[in-house]
C-alpha cells in the first residue's frame, strides 16, 4: 500500500477538524479513509468514570443497526479495570483477541469482524478509544495499525474540543433549566418533557404549538394509555392561562349520581344533604383550562349542560337560576369514537361538534415504535428510583428489540407496567425482558389454536370471549388504570353487569 502519510495526516487532520460537531467531523474522516483501506464503521467512545461505562458520542454511518450514539455501555469493575489498562494501539479479530476488546465486540455485534483499536490518552489519563471496524478476518494489518496511529493527535483535538463544547452546552442547558425550575416554583407552572416530540409524537406537538396560544377548545383522540393527559398539560402549560388553575376530570370515574354536582356545583338547599353552596369543577378553573378525560363517558344531562357552557361560556349550579360566566379553555380527551355513539344516540350531536373544533388524533405505540427505547430508558431510571436501586441495571443486547417489535395493545401504560414488572423480579445480571417473548409465543398460539376452528356464532360469545380474553390480560383487574374496564371503554359496573348476563366468572 503506497500511501504518501503527510498527505494522509494533512487530509485526516483538516476533515476531523474541520467541523465543531464531531459527528459530522467524523464522517468526513470516514469518507475520506474509506478510500485508503477498508472500513465499514468507526466508533468513537469516552470512558466515563462517574458511571463506570463507556459512552458512543460518534458513530459512522450514523444508520449503523449494531450501535447508536448516545448509547452507554455499562462495565462491571473487572471489565472497567481491563479498559482503563488497554492503553496500546492494536487489532483485533479472530487470531488476535483482546479480553476486554472481545466483550465489547460482543456487546456490539461485532463478533466475525476485524478491529484496529486506538486509545486516546490525554495527559496519561485514558479519555476515549476510537474503533474503525470492517466485516471478516484478518482484514487488518500492523501498516493499517500505524497509519492510525501517525493521525492519533488530531482524533485527540476533535475529541478534547467536543467534550468541551458539549460540557459548554450543557452548562448553558443547566442554567436554562435551573432558571425554568425557579420559575416554577414562583408560579406554581407544571412542566414535562415528552419523549417523542422530535419523532413519533413530532405532528402532534406541532399541532400542539398551532392551538396553546389560543383560547379553542381542543379534542384529544387515542388509544387508552397513549398519554393524552400529557399533551393536555403541554397545551395548558405553554398557553396564556399557564399560570391559572388547571383543573383534571376523569369522567368515567365520578359517580353518575354525583357528576352534575361535582362538575357544576350546587346551591344551598338543591336537594336532601346540600347544606352548603359548592363551587364545582368549572367554576374553580375559572381563568384557567379544565381537562375533560373520558369524555364519552358523560351521562346525558351532563352533556347539555356542557353544551351551555361551550355556547355561551356561562353556568348555572345545580338548583340555581342565576348565570355565572366563565372564562374558560376547554381540553376534552376520549378513546371512543365519538361519532359512532353519536349515531347511536348516546352522544349528542350538537356537543360533538362543539368538541370537534381542533382534533389532535395521538398515534398508539406500535405505531411509533422508534420512540420505544427512549421511554423504556426513561423508565427504567424512573422506577429504580421508585423502587431504591442504587444502580440501574444494564439492558441485555436484543432485550430492546423485543419490547420495540411487541404490539404495545396498552401503549405506553402497559410498556410502564412491563419495565416496573421487569425491575421486581430482576436479580442480577441484564434486564431481557424475557415476558414480552412469552407473551408474544402464547398470542401466536392463542392466535392458531383459534383461527382453525372458527365457526360464525352469535353476538353474545364473541363478546365473552373478547371480554374473557382482556380479563386474561389484566389479571383479572376490573377497575383502575390498567384494568379490563378502561381497555373496553366501559364502565366498572356496565362491565360486571356484561359478564354477569354473559356468565363470565373473573378467575
Amino acid at each position: 500500500m503506497n500511501v504518501d502519510m503527510n498527505e494522509f495526516f494533512k487530509e485526516v487532520t483538516m476533515r476531523i477538524c474541520g467541523s465543531l460537531d464531531i459527528q459530522t467531523a467524523m464522517e468526513n474522516t470516514h469518507d475520506y479513509i474509506k478510500q485508503i483501506f477498508p472500513v465499514d464503521s468507526i466508533y468513537l467512545n469516552i470512558h466515563d468514570e462517574k458511571l463506570g461505562a463507556l459512552r458512543f458520542i460518534a458513530v459512522v454511518p450514523a444508520s449503523d443497526k449494531n450501535i447508536n450514539v448516545d448509547r452507554i455501555i455499562p462495565l462491571d469493575e473487572k471489565l472497567w479495570e481491563l479498559s482503563q489498562t488497554q492503553k496500546t494501539p492494536l487489532i483485533n479479530d479472530l487470531d488476535n483477541q483482546h479480553p476486554f476488546i472481545q466483550q465489547m465486540a460482543e456487546r456490539t455485534n461485532g463478533l466475525g469482524s476485524s478491529s484496529l483499536v486506538l486509545p486516546l490518552i490525554i495527559e496519561d489519563i485514558k479519555v476515549g478509544t476510537l474503533v474503525l471496524r470492517v466485516a471478516g478476518n484478518r482484514q487488518y494489518t500492523r501498516e493499517h495499525l500505524q497509519m492510525m496511529d501517525f493521525v492519533i493527535d488530531p482524533f485527540k483535538i476533535a475529541l478534547a474540543n467536543a467534550l468541551a463544547h458539549k460540557d459548554i452546552i450543557n452548562l448553558r442547558d443547566k442554567l436554562i433549566d435551573e432558571n425554568r425550575f425557579l420559575q416554577d416554583e414562583l408560579t406554581a407552572k407544571y412542566h414535562e418533557d415528552i419523549i417523542g416530540s422530535r419523532s413519533g409524537l413530532k405532528n402532534v406537538m406541532e399541532m400542539v404549538a398551532q392551538v396553546a396560544q389560543k383560547n379553542n377548545t381542543v379534542l384529544l383522540l387515542g388509544e387508552t394509555g397513549v398519554g393524552k393527559e400529557i399533551i393536555a398539560n403541554a397545551i395548558h402549560y405553554n398557553s396564556p392561562r399557564k399560570n391559572r388553575a388547571f383543573i383534571k376530570v376523569n369522567c368515567g370515574a365520578i359517580p353518575e349520581s354525583l357528576i352534575d354536582t361535582e362538575l357544576f356545583g350546587h346551591e344551598k338547599g338543591a336537594f336532601t344533604g346540600a347544606g352548603s353552596m359548592k363551587r364545582g369543577r368549572f367554576e374553580r378553573a375559572d381563568g384557567g383550562t379544565i381537562f375533560l378525560d373520558e369524555i364519552g363517558e358523560l351521562p346525558m344531562q351532563a352533556q347539555v349542560r356542557l353544551l351551555r357552557i361551550l355556547q355561551n361560556r356561562e353556568l348555572e349550579r345545580v338548583g340555581g337560576t342565576v348565570p355565572i360566566p366563565l372564562n374558560i379553555r376547554v381540553i376534552a380527551a376520549t378513546h371512543r369514537k365519538l361519532e359512532d355513539m353519536v349515531a347511536d344516540g348516546s352522544f349528542r350531536e350538537d356537543l360533538w361538534f362543539r368538541l370537534n373544533v381542533f382534533p389532535i388524533y395521538i398515534p398508539p405505540l406500535r405505531q411509533r415504535k422508534e420512540d420505544i427505547p427512549a421511554l423504556a430508558r426513561y423508565f427504567i431510571e424512573q422506577k429504580c428510583r421508585d423502587i431504591g436501586f442504587h444502580q440501574t441495571p444494564p439492558v441485555e443486547i436484543g432485550a430492546l428489540d423485543r419490547l420495540v417489535n411487541y404490539s404495545w395493545p396498552g401503549n405506553v401504560r402497559e410498556l410502564q407496567n412491563v419495565i416496573e414488572r421487569e425491575l421486581i423480579r430482576y436479580k442480577s445480571g441484564r434486564l431481557t425482558f424475557d415476558s414480552i417473548a412469552a407473551d408474544r409465543l402464547e398470542d401466536k398460539k392463542l392466535s392458531r389454536a383459534q383461527q382453525p376452528d372458527f365457526i360464525p356464532e352469535e353476538l353474545d360469545r364473541h363478546t365473552a370471549i373478547y371480554i374473557e380474553q382482556v380479563l386474561n390480560h389484566t389479571g383479572g383487574k376490573i377497575n383502575g388504570r390498567g384494568g379490563a374496564a378502561e381497555i373496553l371503554g366501559l364502565k366498572p359496573s356496565t362491565l360486571r353487569s356484561r359478564m354477569a348476563k354473559l356468565n363470565i366468572r373473573r378467575k
